[in-house]
């Protein structure tokens, strides 16, 4: 028995069952036992399908007979019956339709149950379709309330709208469209099955299934969409079975939400928004006529691209609306006219914010309880601010670049993609655009892999060397038309062909007015940035990586990674918040604390030795200039007495306010801590960076506002006051700001110095150069930047001498803050103290190397001095070195710095090398252990930091105190 007539006679059994008895349709026969029933079925089924020939008037005997006489005129074209033997089909069907005994018989009946069998096994639960909700398109809307982006799983954008919504005249046009006796079957529509077969016969070009409403319901929802026998029975049994627990407009509900359109929509809903810019509860009779021709072919049909067959399709319908008894004549007439205007179509790609949609799915679930936006149509209101989300994403893309060509760690890995055979194509076809050459439409069409990345997309269309010069020529074609010149490195240009397809940066030529194209290729190191409005927590963009299609890793909520000097901030913010002043002055010198927990048992390893960045020492220092300058030693050194009495205290006091400031969960002290040992989440980091610039009212990072579905609100944000960080009042928080703001002016980011009135951050580099970040903010918004290796290995990877914080973040933050400035929150003045911190604050002109308060009428640096509770000043400019060690004055480069330099050798042997600080000791260097606390001499009130001095006479022109009042 050949294949064919096996499969023919499996469908033959399906169909038998579903028509004849559809409740007692059987899955499994015995192949020996069974064999007898099973003729018995097949027996009834023919009897059922010759009166369903007679009813649509076709002779099926002469049918049969005219196939006997010439096969070719029944086959024709089709490939499905190419090789079946008519004579087998002719005994066949005598042996089942005529009841006429055939030895030997064609149909070997255990050979078609084994098959069966086999097909139908395992079919799902028909009754997993009650109630159903279809995946949908969610929208999320930026900080405008303006759409950003949709959210919806592949093959499922739509928007569910229920049947009593739709208008009865769209219902109407599908049904008559694709099942006019929808309403009368059970699932199988034999008469529909038999007008297909002798309509493929006649017009075998597009071959009609015949399947009814519900049978395309169990294909696309249950049974898949497979070219195969076996799949055609299985939807003809679950067709049967969606019957049985479904209404009739249960079912069209479903198919109407369910099937495809063209232009990127799934269900009616959509499809109507998209084609006509309305819901389809507005749509008219010609509407919805287009619309359900579309369903037999939504591209064969398109009206976009093939007006003439979508009008054609659209008359289709609107006839058998009429000939249903729907429609009269004069109202066909009337739709049948044209085809319906249609708004303009807009593709739903998206080239920006990945990785804040995908935070904002994750957040969804956790705040709203909703399992997935996916799986219904919801209203996400978001406080993304699109403009300045794109040139965030831009400024990393291009720090990323540039940081690996700077170093020349660039590789070319290859083109995005090559559209030779596209070029190919579109020169040989008869539709060609002569306005446009092949390669520039091919380079429209093409959808790239690397989609959010913001670099120009640019074909390769001349490689060779020039007849005349001999010189090498590379050059690429633009979208726009433009032809430019190719700046690639010798190994790219070798390995790039003809048509491929690279990324390039459009670079304009000083002085010659000409453009060039530099080609760029994705990084291998990664990076993220975020950026959070002060006030409120919102956050207005994040990018979590080069590009979400090469990593959805999103490194500013996902990854946690060492600080380094970005956390040294909170350091002084508790020995600030303790009385010291940002001129208080300490030894920058080489230190030995013991084990955290006490020295007893303990070994020279546990015992904490820290060296600064560039391997040195500059002797004493203020902890402004210290911070400015990133001074590990001076980190280290506030642990011994600048914080708490003892180091231990110190650092528990440090742990405290890290999960004050929600930086960490829980906090383990130990030493290397307070130089950004432990790591940390970039969005953290950034929040409390937005607490020192609102004084120390700590914002909530979030990027949902509210959440509604069909007009529903299922969540929306309570308003809430910042809270404050308790631990330090305003005035140390505003007091950390100036001394921030410094690092932009004078420290390790001067780079930055144009910045500086404007802004305030802190550079980080941590050990050996593996992460490199910057961290700062203005009055209005905090943004962090980190770059470095995802070290997915294992191993850490550097990203080489010198490359800091300084030198690879601090450009990306430039450009993110001048984005900023244009889309978010105009350029502005860091501002003055808040008022709650103003009376807690002295404004006073002091030596900015030296920190002696200048009281002889001298311009100096405008320092901010804390005041005590009854308005006195409180100083402490010796309180951690004693004035008696302070009595020499060198100054060889007092604002030097390791973190932007490059390591130890530019400092000890290079041409950087320096000696001591400004105040030296004598003896060349610090004291080499810990500075025991002095005991409190004299009588000292409780409730001043400074015991009470007699008032002294001071000559103003006295030598030796050069004007200073002690």
């Amino acid at each position: 028995m050949s294949a064919i007539l096996v499969k023919i006679f499996a469908t033959a059994l399906t169909l038998s069952q579903v028509l004849v008895d559809p409740e007692a349709v059987k899955t499994s026969f015995d192949p020996a036992r069974d064999q007898g029933e099973v003729s018995e079925i097949l027996k009834s089924g023919c009897t059922y399908m010759r009166r369903a020939f007679d009813i649509e008037d076709i002779n099926l005997d002469d049918l049969i007979a005219t196939a006997m006489d010439d096969p070719q005129a029944v086959t024709g074209d089709l490939k499905v019956l190419q090789g079946l033997s008519f004579n087998d089909l002719h005994a066949s069907y005598r042996q089942f339709c005529k009841g006429e005994t055939v030895e030997p018989s064609p149909v070997d009946l255990g050979e078609v149950i084994s098959y069966y069998n086999a097909a139908v096994a395992g079919l799902p639960d028909a009754g997993k379709l009650k109630g159903l909700k279809l995946p949908g398109v969610s929208v999320i809307l930026d900080g405008n309330g303006r759409r950003f982006a949709e959210v919806f799983e592949p093959d499922h954008r739509r928007i569910w709208i229920s049947l009593a919504d739709i208008p009865q005249s769209v219902r109407q046009a599908f049904v008559s469209a694709e099942d006019k006796r929808f309403y009368q079957h059970r699932g199988i529509d034999e008469r529909g099955v038999i007008r297909a077969f002798m309509g493929n016969m006649t017009n075998p070009g597009r071959p009609a299934g015949g399947s009814t409403i519900t049978q395309q319901v169990a294909k696309n929802l249950l049974v898949g969409d497979d070219v195969t026998y076996d799949r055609k029975m299985r939807e003809m049994i679950m067709a049967s079975r969606i019957e049985g627990v479904l209404s009739k407009a249960e079912i069209l509900e479903i198919y109407l939400n369910s099937i495809y359109l063209g232009r990127s929509s799934w269900g009616i809903e959509m499809a109507a928004q998209s084609y006509f810019g309305k819901s389809a509860k507005a749509l008219s009779v010609s509407e919805g006529a287009l619309l359900a021709g579309l369903a037999k072919g939504p591209n064969y049909y398109n009206p976009d691209t093939k007006p003439e067959r979508a009008q054609e399709r659209m008359a289709y319908v609107l006839s058998r609306m009429q000939e249903d008894g729907f429609l009269k004549l004069e109202q066909v007439q009337q739709a049948v006219a044209s085809l319906p205007k249609r708004v303009a179509y807009e593709r739903t790609r998206r080239t920006t914010g990945f990785y804040f949609v995908d935070h904002v799915s994750r957040d969804a679930r956790a705040l709203a309880d909703i399992e997935s936006l996916t799986a219904g149509g919801y209203t996400v209101r978001t406080t993304i601010n699109a403009a300045l989300q794109r040139e965030t994403e831009v400024a990393l893309q291009k720090g990323l670049a540039r940081y690996e060509l700077s170093i020349g760690r660039q590789r070319y890995q290859g083109p995005e993609a090559n559209i030779a055979g596209a070029v190919k194509e579109l020169e040989g076809g008869k539709d060609a655009d002569v306005t446009k050459p092949a390669w520039r439409r091919a380079l429209e069409a093409v959808r790239l892999p690397l989609y959010d990345v913001h670099w120009t997309a640019a074909v390769v269309i001349e490689k060779g060397k020039d007849r005349k010069t001999g010189a090498n020529i590379l050059r690429v074609g633009l979208a726009d038309g433009r032809v430019l010149p190719l700046d690639a490195w010798e190994a790219a240009r070798r390995e790039l062909k003809l048509y491929d397809v690279v990324r390039v940066q459009l670079v304009e030529q000083k002085g010659k007015g000409a453009v060039r194209a530099d080609l760029r290729t994705p990084p291998s190191v990664q990076g993220g940035a975020v950026v959070l409005e002060n006030k409120t927590g919102r956050i207005l963009a994040m990018t979590g990586g080069f590009s979400y299609p090469l990593s959805q890793l999103n490194r500013t909520t996902q990854a946690h990674r060492q600080p380094g000097s970005a956390f040294k901030p909170l350091t002084y913010l508790a020995a600030l918040s303790k009385g010291l002043q940002p001129n208080t002055l300490i030894w920058d010198a080489p230190l030995t604390l013991p084990p955290v927990g006490g020295e007893a048992n303990a070994r020279p390893s546990d015992y904490w030795s820290p060296k600064n960045f560039d391997g040195g020492r500059s002797g004493i220092m203020t902890l402004r200039r210290a911070l400015e300058n990133s001074k590990n030693l001076v980190t280290a050194r506030l642990l011994d007495g600048g914080i708490e009495s003892s180091p231990d205290e110190s650092l528990k006091r440090v742990c405290e306010l890290a999960v004050e400031a929600q930086l960490y969960l829980e906090c383990t002290p130990h030493y290397p801590f307070v130089l950004g040992a432990q790591p940390v989440r970039m969005l953290d980091l950034a929040a409390f960076y937005a607490a020192i610039a609102n004084e120390g009212a700590m914002p909530v990072p979030h990027a949902i506002e509210a959440v509604e579905e069909g007009g529903r609100v299922v969540y929306s944000r309570k308003a809430r006051s910042l809270a404050r960080l308790g631990s330090a009042d305003a005035a140390a928080f505003y007091q950390l700001k100036s001394m921030l703001q410094g690092v932009l002016e004078r420290g390790t980011a001067r780079s930055l110095k144009a910045l500086a009135p404007y802004a305030a951050g802190k550079t980080g580099t941590s050990d050996n150069e593996n992460d490199a970040w910057f961290v700062g903010f203005t009055n209005d918004v905090a943004i962090a930047v980190w770059v470095g290796h995802d070290n997915a290995d294992g191993k850490r990877r550097t990203l080489g001498r010198g490359q800091t914080g300084g030198k690879v973040a601090a450009p990306i933050f430039q450009s993110i803050l001048q984005a900023a400035w244009e889309h978010h929150a105009p350029k502005a003045a860091l501002n003055p103290p808040s008022p709650q911190a103003a009376k807690q604050l002295i404004a006073m002109p002091i030596d900015l190397n030296t920190g002696d308060r200048l009281t002889d009428g001298r311009k100096g640096f405008m320092e901010y001095f804390r005041l005590n509770w009854f308005g006195r000043l409180a100083e402490t400019q010796f309180r951690l070195v004693p004035q008696s060690e302070v009595y020499a004055f060198r100054n060889p480069d007092p604002w030097s710095d390791g973190e932007d330099r490059g390591g130890p050798d530019y400092y000890e042997d290079g041409p950087y090398a320096q000696g001591p600080g400004w105040l030296a000791d004598p003896r060349q260097s610090a004291p080499p252990v810990r500075r025991q606390i002095e005991p409190e001499r004299g009588f000292r009130w409780w409730w001043e930091d400074d015991a009470p001095r007699r008032p002294r006479r001071v000559d103003p022109d006295y030598f030796w105190r050069n004007g200073q009042v002690y």
